[in-house]
């Protein structure tokens, strides 16, 4: 009866908690994107304006996260971070939760992150937490 009990929990324990991306990283992760130098540029984020210098929202983690720039005499950037796969995440669902951790992770976008290894104008504060500085230079 112990080894029943024992295995029925472990399954329920395993069903019912969440993966390990869920868990310490979340689908979404909040974003603070600045206009470098510009104080007063318009910013777009996906589309939307978002306000002005220096703005702040939450984004998923499996999209694209596209930004605008704008201000008065000075030509419009656009630039589009894509997001980069997760591997730590990745390897730690697997070996934890296997399959079920795996699935939960990519179906919720928890396997993805800013590329901020591959992007200077990508700063991580913490699993949560990015810096977006937008180069503004054709602006002056």
């Amino acid at each position: 009866m112990t080894k029943k009990f024992l295995m029925a929990t472990a399954i329920l324990i395993c069903l019912t908690l969440q993966s390990c991306g869920v868990m310490f990283g979340g689908s979404r992760y909040t974003a603070t994107i600045k206009a470098k130098d510009h104080p007063n540029a318009t910013i777009y984020v996906n589309g939307q304006k978002a306000g002005e210098g220096t703005v702040q929202g939450i984004y998923k983690r499996n999209q694209p996260l596209h930004v605008k720039l704008e201000q008065n005499n000075c030509q419009s950037t656009e630039r589009t971070y894509y997001p980069a796969f997760r591997t730590g995440n990745f390897i730690w669902s697997v070996l934890s939760w296997g399959i079920l951790g795996l699935g939960v992770d990519l179906g919720t976008g928890a396997s993805y992150k800013p590329d901020h290894r591959n992007n200077s104008e990508i700063e991580k504060v913490n699993t949560k937490d990015f810096t977006f500085t937008v180069d503004y230079s054709d602006c002056n």
